[in-house]
């Protein structure tokens, strides 16, 4: 599975490379911040200061943010719509603007507390002890494998 994934996002990155050629690098670094920050830093934060924060809220906050954010992007003027566009003779962009973190960071905030108190998991034993990892690095020492 692991392959064959690797070969597929593999032939998407290339494929989506060859459609950006020519553009902003800049823009398209930006971007890819926006998809990154989408995906993850909701996540991070929630984990790091919300004593509730599950792995139901996790899933909700990463998958959520990234499909808003990659939706967003499609139907972007950074793909159709001007003639800076990857696609400039399409037009399906009726999102308006260029760099949609704007709009998909936030809903990512409010996907993952959204799945948090829509899941009954909770467990404050557990979220205790991965706190006091999190920050002192006990118990480092058993993952080390020689």
């Amino acid at each position: 599975v692991a392959r064959y994934t690797a070969l597929v996002i593999g032939a998407v990155a290339i494929a989506g490379g060859i459609m950006a050629n020519g553009q902003n690098v800049a823009f398209l670094v930006s971007l890819a911040f926006a998809v990154a920050a989408s995906a993850n830093l909701p996540t991070i934060l929630y984990s790091l200061f919300w004593k509730r924060f599950n792995t139901s809220g996790a899933l909700w906050s990463i998958y959520g943010g990234l499909g808003v954010c990659l939706v967003l992007i499609i139907f972007s003027p950074a793909v159709s719509g001007t003639a800076t566009s990857m696609l400039p003779n399409a037009h399906f962009d009726w999102f308006p603007l260029a760099n949609p973190g704007l709009v998909s960071i936030p809903l990512s905030f409010v996907l993952g507390w959204l799945g948090t108190v829509m899941s009954r998991e909770r467990n404050d034993a557990k979220y205790a002890e991965m706190e006091v990892r999190a920050l002192t690095g006990a118990g480092a020492e058993q993952a080390v494998h020689h």
